[in-house]
Protein backbone atom coordinates (compact mmCIF):
# COMPACT_ATOMS: atom_id res chain seq x y z
CA UNK A 1 0.00 0.00 0.00
CA UNK A 2 1.04 3.55 0.11
CA UNK A 3 3.46 4.52 2.74
CA UNK A 4 2.81 8.19 2.21
CA UNK A 5 -0.13 9.98 3.74
CA UNK A 6 -0.60 7.22 6.24
CA UNK A 7 -1.06 4.55 3.63
CA UNK A 8 1.05 1.50 3.59
CA UNK A 9 2.20 0.66 0.14
CA UNK A 10 1.42 -2.79 -1.05
CA UNK A 11 -1.66 -4.02 0.63
CA UNK A 12 -5.18 -4.61 -0.17
CA UNK A 13 -6.39 -6.20 2.97
CA UNK A 14 -10.08 -6.23 2.76
CA UNK A 15 -10.35 -9.61 1.43
CA UNK A 16 -10.25 -12.92 3.00
CA UNK A 17 -7.16 -13.97 1.24
CA UNK A 18 -4.20 -12.04 2.38
CA UNK A 19 -4.50 -8.39 2.37
CA UNK A 20 -2.16 -7.13 4.82
CA UNK A 21 -0.24 -4.22 3.62
CA UNK A 22 -2.14 -1.27 2.53
CA UNK A 23 -3.39 1.07 5.13
CA UNK A 24 -6.79 0.29 4.07
CA UNK A 25 -6.75 -2.85 2.12
CA UNK A 26 -4.53 -5.13 4.03
CA UNK A 27 -5.72 -8.07 5.89
CA UNK A 28 -8.63 -9.12 3.89
CA UNK A 29 -7.59 -11.88 1.59
CA UNK A 30 -6.73 -14.57 4.00
CA UNK A 31 -10.14 -14.56 5.46
CA UNK A 32 -11.79 -14.42 2.14
CA UNK A 33 -10.73 -17.86 1.21
CA UNK A 34 -12.03 -19.23 4.49
CA UNK A 35 -15.28 -17.34 4.26
CA UNK A 36 -15.67 -18.39 0.68
CA UNK A 37 -15.29 -22.02 1.58
CA UNK A 38 -18.03 -21.68 4.16
CA UNK A 39 -20.42 -20.23 1.60
CA UNK A 40 -19.83 -22.56 -1.26
CA UNK A 41 -23.25 -24.10 -1.04
CA UNK A 42 -26.15 -21.71 -1.23
CA UNK A 43 -28.20 -24.19 0.72
CA UNK A 44 -26.07 -23.44 3.75
CA UNK A 45 -27.32 -19.87 3.90
CA UNK A 46 -30.40 -18.78 5.65
CA UNK A 47 -32.78 -16.15 4.32
CA UNK A 48 -33.56 -15.15 7.89
CA UNK A 49 -36.91 -16.98 8.05
CA UNK A 50 -35.62 -20.41 8.94
CA UNK A 51 -35.04 -22.01 12.31
CA UNK A 52 -31.49 -21.53 13.64
CA UNK A 53 -29.23 -24.55 13.23
CA UNK A 54 -27.07 -26.07 15.94
CA UNK A 55 -24.36 -23.62 16.94
CA UNK A 56 -26.26 -20.62 15.58
CA UNK A 57 -27.14 -17.54 17.59
CA UNK A 58 -30.29 -17.67 19.73
CA UNK A 59 -31.72 -14.87 17.63
CA UNK A 60 -30.71 -15.57 14.02
CA UNK A 61 -28.87 -12.91 12.08
CA UNK A 62 -31.37 -11.07 9.91
CA UNK A 63 -31.22 -9.32 6.55
CA UNK A 64 -31.54 -5.55 6.50
CA UNK A 65 -34.72 -4.05 4.98
CA UNK A 66 -34.32 -4.32 1.22
CA UNK A 67 -35.53 -0.78 0.50
CA UNK A 68 -32.72 0.57 2.69
CA UNK A 69 -29.98 -1.93 1.94
CA UNK A 70 -30.29 -4.33 -1.01
CA UNK A 71 -27.14 -6.26 -0.11
CA UNK A 72 -26.92 -9.74 1.37
CA UNK A 73 -26.01 -10.36 5.00
CA UNK A 74 -24.04 -13.58 5.41
CA UNK A 75 -25.64 -15.48 8.31
CA UNK A 76 -22.64 -17.81 8.48
CA UNK A 77 -19.87 -15.22 8.63
CA UNK A 78 -17.25 -14.81 11.35
CA UNK A 79 -19.22 -12.13 13.18
CA UNK A 80 -22.37 -14.26 13.25
CA UNK A 81 -20.38 -17.18 14.63
CA UNK A 82 -18.92 -14.91 17.28
CA UNK A 83 -22.40 -13.79 18.32
CA UNK A 84 -23.37 -17.42 18.81
CA UNK A 85 -20.18 -18.17 20.76
CA UNK A 86 -20.69 -15.24 23.10
CA UNK A 87 -24.33 -16.21 23.68
CA UNK A 88 -23.31 -19.79 24.44
CA UNK A 89 -20.78 -18.47 26.97
CA UNK A 90 -23.44 -16.28 28.59
CA UNK A 91 -21.78 -13.07 27.36
CA UNK A 92 -24.99 -11.51 26.10
CA UNK A 93 -23.74 -7.92 26.19
CA UNK A 94 -20.72 -8.80 24.06
CA UNK A 95 -22.97 -10.75 21.72
CA UNK A 96 -25.16 -7.71 21.17
CA UNK A 97 -22.12 -5.58 20.42
CA UNK A 98 -20.85 -8.01 17.78
CA UNK A 99 -24.35 -8.21 16.34
CA UNK A 100 -23.74 -4.63 15.13
CA UNK A 101 -21.27 -6.21 12.70
CA UNK A 102 -22.99 -9.53 12.06
CA UNK A 103 -26.23 -7.98 10.83
CA UNK A 104 -24.62 -5.75 8.20
CA UNK A 105 -23.66 -6.93 4.69
CA UNK A 106 -19.92 -7.09 4.09
CA UNK A 107 -17.72 -7.86 1.10
CA UNK A 108 -17.03 -11.49 0.29
CA UNK A 109 -13.47 -11.83 -1.02
CA UNK A 110 -13.19 -14.47 -3.71
CA UNK A 111 -10.25 -16.81 -3.16
CA UNK A 112 -7.72 -17.88 -5.82
CA UNK A 113 -8.53 -21.58 -6.03
CA UNK A 114 -12.26 -21.95 -6.69
CA UNK A 115 -13.56 -18.66 -8.13
CA UNK A 116 -16.54 -20.14 -9.97
CA UNK A 117 -17.67 -22.23 -7.02
CA UNK A 118 -17.31 -19.40 -4.52
CA UNK A 119 -18.97 -16.77 -6.70
CA UNK A 120 -21.86 -19.14 -7.35
CA UNK A 121 -22.23 -19.97 -3.66
CA UNK A 122 -22.33 -16.34 -2.56
CA UNK A 123 -24.66 -15.16 -5.29
CA UNK A 124 -27.02 -18.11 -4.96
CA UNK A 125 -27.26 -17.50 -1.23
CA UNK A 126 -27.91 -13.81 -1.85
CA UNK A 127 -30.53 -14.57 -4.49
CA UNK A 128 -32.28 -16.93 -2.09
CA UNK A 129 -32.58 -14.02 0.35
CA UNK A 130 -33.70 -11.70 -2.48
CA UNK A 131 -30.56 -9.59 -2.15
CA UNK A 132 -27.39 -8.82 -4.13
CA UNK A 133 -23.98 -10.14 -3.13
CA UNK A 134 -20.99 -7.85 -2.60
CA UNK A 135 -17.90 -9.51 -4.06
CA UNK A 136 -14.30 -8.30 -3.84
CA UNK A 137 -11.82 -9.43 -6.49
CA UNK A 138 -8.19 -9.23 -5.37
CA UNK A 139 -6.01 -11.54 -7.39
CA UNK A 140 -4.09 -9.37 -9.86
CA UNK A 141 -0.58 -10.69 -10.68
CA UNK A 142 2.21 -9.11 -8.58
CA UNK A 143 -0.39 -8.07 -6.02
CA UNK A 144 0.58 -5.84 -3.12
CA UNK A 145 4.13 -5.52 -4.42
CA UNK A 146 5.13 -8.61 -2.46
CA UNK A 147 4.09 -7.20 0.93
CA UNK A 148 1.72 -8.74 3.49
CA UNK A 149 -0.89 -9.44 0.85
CA UNK A 150 1.59 -10.38 -1.83
CA UNK A 151 0.69 -13.01 -4.36
CA UNK A 152 -2.09 -13.02 -6.90
CA UNK A 153 -2.48 -14.98 -10.12
CA UNK A 154 0.68 -16.49 -11.55
CA UNK A 155 0.42 -14.56 -14.80
CA UNK A 156 -2.00 -12.76 -17.11
CA UNK A 157 -3.51 -15.91 -18.57
CA UNK A 158 -4.12 -17.34 -15.10
CA UNK A 159 -5.83 -14.10 -14.09
CA UNK A 160 -8.06 -14.10 -17.17
CA UNK A 161 -9.07 -17.69 -16.41
CA UNK A 162 -9.82 -16.70 -12.82
CA UNK A 163 -12.02 -13.80 -13.94
CA UNK A 164 -13.78 -16.15 -16.34
CA UNK A 165 -14.53 -18.43 -13.39
CA UNK A 166 -15.88 -15.57 -11.29
CA UNK A 167 -18.12 -14.42 -14.15
CA UNK A 168 -19.42 -17.92 -14.77
CA UNK A 169 -20.17 -18.32 -11.07
CA UNK A 170 -22.11 -15.04 -10.91
CA UNK A 171 -24.16 -15.69 -14.01
CA UNK A 172 -27.36 -13.63 -14.16
CA UNK A 173 -27.63 -13.21 -10.39
CA UNK A 174 -27.27 -9.79 -8.76
CA UNK A 175 -23.76 -8.80 -7.67
CA UNK A 176 -21.79 -5.66 -6.88
CA UNK A 177 -18.08 -6.18 -7.54
CA UNK A 178 -15.21 -4.16 -6.05
CA UNK A 179 -12.39 -4.72 -8.50
CA UNK A 180 -8.76 -5.10 -7.44
CA UNK A 181 -7.99 -2.85 -4.46
CA UNK A 182 -4.63 -1.09 -4.93
CA UNK A 183 -4.08 -2.39 -8.46
CA UNK A 184 -4.21 1.03 -10.13
CA UNK A 185 -2.67 2.90 -7.22
CA UNK A 186 0.42 0.74 -7.26
CA UNK A 187 0.92 1.66 -10.89
CA UNK A 188 0.81 5.33 -9.93
CA UNK A 189 3.08 5.26 -6.89
CA UNK A 190 5.81 3.24 -8.57
CA UNK A 191 5.35 0.20 -6.37
CA UNK A 192 4.57 -2.07 -9.31
CA UNK A 193 7.57 -2.37 -11.71
CA UNK A 194 7.18 -0.66 -15.08
CA UNK A 195 7.39 -3.90 -17.03
CA UNK A 196 4.06 -5.03 -15.56
CA UNK A 197 2.08 -1.83 -16.21
CA UNK A 198 0.83 -2.53 -19.74
CA UNK A 199 -0.34 -6.00 -18.83
CA UNK A 200 -2.11 -4.78 -15.70
CA UNK A 201 -4.07 -2.15 -17.60
CA UNK A 202 -5.07 -4.80 -20.11
CA UNK A 203 -6.13 -7.23 -17.38
CA UNK A 204 -8.26 -4.64 -15.59
CA UNK A 205 -9.96 -3.53 -18.80
CA UNK A 206 -10.60 -7.14 -19.69
CA UNK A 207 -12.06 -7.89 -16.26
CA UNK A 208 -14.42 -4.93 -16.48
CA UNK A 209 -15.54 -5.95 -19.97
CA UNK A 210 -16.14 -9.54 -18.88
CA UNK A 211 -18.06 -8.64 -15.74
CA UNK A 212 -20.11 -5.89 -17.35
CA UNK A 213 -21.31 -8.39 -19.95
CA UNK A 214 -23.25 -10.05 -17.13
CA UNK A 215 -26.90 -9.12 -16.84
CA UNK A 216 -27.07 -7.96 -13.21
CA UNK A 217 -23.50 -7.16 -12.16
CA UNK A 218 -22.18 -3.74 -11.18
CA UNK A 219 -18.44 -3.08 -11.17
CA UNK A 220 -16.49 -0.46 -9.21
CA UNK A 221 -12.76 -0.12 -9.86
CA UNK A 222 -10.66 0.70 -6.80
CA UNK A 223 -9.40 4.30 -6.81
CA UNK A 224 -7.55 4.80 -3.53
CA UNK A 225 -8.53 7.04 -0.66
CA UNK A 226 -8.50 10.58 0.62
CA UNK A 227 -5.09 10.27 2.23
CA UNK A 228 -2.87 8.77 -0.43
CA UNK A 229 -2.50 11.60 -2.94
CA UNK A 230 -4.48 13.77 -5.33
CA UNK A 231 -7.03 12.89 -8.04
CA UNK A 232 -4.71 14.45 -10.63
CA UNK A 233 -2.32 11.56 -10.07
CA UNK A 234 -4.74 8.76 -10.76
CA UNK A 235 -7.52 9.85 -13.08
CA UNK A 236 -5.62 9.03 -16.27
CA UNK A 237 -4.49 5.61 -15.03
CA UNK A 238 -8.09 4.86 -14.05
CA UNK A 239 -9.17 5.77 -17.55
CA UNK A 240 -6.49 3.52 -19.07
CA UNK A 241 -7.75 0.73 -16.80
CA UNK A 242 -11.27 1.05 -18.19
CA UNK A 243 -13.19 2.96 -15.52
CA UNK A 244 -15.39 4.50 -18.22
CA UNK A 245 -16.82 1.04 -18.94
CA UNK A 246 -17.34 0.32 -15.22
CA UNK A 247 -20.30 1.50 -13.16
CA UNK A 248 -17.93 3.72 -11.20
CA UNK A 249 -15.08 3.50 -8.73
CA UNK A 250 -14.52 2.68 -5.05
CA UNK A 251 -12.73 4.78 -2.44
CA UNK A 252 -11.42 4.17 1.09
CA UNK A 253 -11.30 0.38 0.75
CA UNK A 254 -10.02 -1.05 4.04
CA UNK A 255 -9.09 2.43 5.19
CA UNK A 256 -10.24 4.85 7.86
CA UNK A 257 -10.72 8.25 6.23
CA UNK A 258 -13.99 9.90 7.15
CA UNK A 259 -16.99 9.64 4.93
CA UNK A 260 -16.97 13.39 4.31
CA UNK A 261 -13.31 13.37 3.30
CA UNK A 262 -14.01 10.38 1.07
CA UNK A 263 -16.91 12.19 -0.58
CA UNK A 264 -14.72 15.21 -1.24
CA UNK A 265 -11.98 13.04 -2.75
CA UNK A 266 -14.47 11.01 -4.76
CA UNK A 267 -16.18 14.04 -6.23
CA UNK A 268 -12.89 15.64 -7.25
CA UNK A 269 -11.93 12.41 -8.98
CA UNK A 270 -15.37 11.90 -10.50
CA UNK A 271 -15.17 15.28 -12.23
CA UNK A 272 -12.05 14.03 -14.04
CA UNK A 273 -13.46 10.67 -15.17
CA UNK A 274 -16.74 11.62 -16.78
CA UNK A 275 -18.70 12.25 -13.57
CA UNK A 276 -18.70 8.59 -12.71
CA UNK A 277 -20.43 7.69 -9.42
CA UNK A 278 -18.59 5.93 -6.64
CA UNK A 279 -18.99 3.83 -3.50
CA UNK A 280 -17.28 4.38 -0.15
CA UNK A 281 -16.00 1.77 2.27
CA UNK A 282 -17.36 2.97 5.63
CA UNK A 283 -16.63 -0.24 7.54
CA UNK A 284 -14.17 1.23 10.07
CA UNK A 285 -14.10 5.00 9.52
CA UNK A 286 -16.35 6.04 12.40
CA UNK A 287 -13.51 7.84 14.21
CA UNK A 288 -11.46 8.74 11.14
CA UNK A 289 -7.81 7.76 10.60
CA UNK A 290 -5.33 7.01 13.36
CA UNK A 291 -2.82 9.83 13.80
CA UNK A 292 -0.32 8.39 16.29
CA UNK A 293 2.60 5.98 16.17
CA UNK A 294 4.79 5.25 13.15
CA UNK A 295 3.25 6.81 10.05
CA UNK A 296 3.88 3.73 7.91
CA UNK A 297 1.89 1.48 10.28
CA UNK A 298 -1.08 3.67 11.15
CA UNK A 299 -3.14 1.63 8.72
CA UNK A 300 -2.48 -1.62 10.58
CA UNK A 301 -4.96 -2.53 13.33
CA UNK A 302 -5.09 1.04 14.68
CA UNK A 303 -6.59 1.33 18.16
CA UNK A 304 -9.55 3.51 19.01
CA UNK A 305 -11.35 3.08 15.68
CA UNK A 306 -15.09 2.61 15.24
CA UNK A 307 -17.58 1.25 12.75
CA UNK A 308 -18.74 3.80 10.20
CA UNK A 309 -22.10 4.41 8.55
CA UNK A 310 -24.09 1.27 7.98
CA UNK A 311 -24.14 -0.02 4.40
CA UNK A 312 -26.90 1.57 2.35
CA UNK A 313 -27.77 2.87 -1.08
CA UNK A 314 -29.65 5.77 0.56
CA UNK A 315 -26.69 8.15 0.65
CA UNK A 316 -28.51 11.37 -0.21
CA UNK A 317 -25.97 12.13 -2.92
CA UNK A 318 -26.44 11.29 -6.59
CA UNK A 319 -22.72 10.68 -7.08
CA UNK A 320 -22.40 8.31 -4.11
CA UNK A 321 -24.04 5.05 -5.14
CA UNK A 322 -23.58 3.36 -1.75
CA UNK A 323 -21.82 3.14 1.56
CA UNK A 324 -20.40 -0.38 1.73
CA UNK A 325 -18.48 -2.46 4.25
CA UNK A 326 -15.88 -3.77 1.83
CA UNK A 327 -13.39 -4.64 4.56
CA UNK A 328 -14.98 -7.01 7.04
CA UNK A 329 -14.81 -5.34 10.46
CA UNK A 330 -13.07 -7.51 13.01
CA UNK A 331 -10.62 -9.15 10.61
CA UNK A 332 -6.97 -8.33 11.20
CA UNK A 333 -4.87 -6.07 8.99
CA UNK A 334 -1.77 -8.12 9.74
CA UNK A 335 0.58 -9.22 12.49
CA UNK A 336 1.00 -5.81 14.06
CA UNK A 337 -0.16 -4.39 17.39
CA UNK A 338 -0.82 -7.89 18.66
CA UNK A 339 -3.03 -8.94 15.78
CA UNK A 340 -3.19 -12.34 14.05
CA UNK A 341 -2.33 -12.86 10.38
CA UNK A 342 -3.95 -10.63 7.80
CA UNK A 343 -7.57 -11.55 7.20
CA UNK A 344 -8.03 -13.64 10.35
CA UNK A 345 -10.93 -12.92 12.66
CA UNK A 346 -9.84 -11.04 15.80
CA UNK A 347 -12.73 -11.00 18.31
CA UNK A 348 -11.10 -8.55 20.71
CA UNK A 349 -10.58 -5.97 17.99
CA UNK A 350 -14.07 -6.54 16.62
CA UNK A 351 -15.54 -5.94 20.06
CA UNK A 352 -13.62 -2.68 20.46
CA UNK A 353 -14.81 -1.46 17.05
CA UNK A 354 -18.40 -2.20 18.00
CA UNK A 355 -18.19 -0.73 21.50
CA UNK A 356 -16.74 2.52 20.10
CA UNK A 357 -19.62 2.84 17.63
CA UNK A 358 -22.85 4.68 18.20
Amino acid sequence: MYRNAGIFRGSSGSSPEARGSRPGVRGVRASAALAGAALLLAGCFSSGDEQPKKGAAKTPVQQQPKDKDPYWVNPGGNAAKQVAAYEKAGKDEDAEQIRKIAEQPTGEWIGPENPEQEARGFTEAAEKADRDAILVLYNIPHRDCGNYSGGGAADGNAYRAWIDGVAKGIGDRGATVILEPDAVLHLVDGCTPDEFHEERYDLLKGAITKLKALKNTKVYLDAGNAGWGKPDQIFEPLTWAGVEQADGFAVNVSNFYTTQDSITYGKELSAKVGNKPFVIDTSRNGNGPYAEGAADERWCNPPGRALGEAPTTKTGDDLVDAYLWVKRPGESDGTCKGGPKAGEWWPQYALKLAEASK
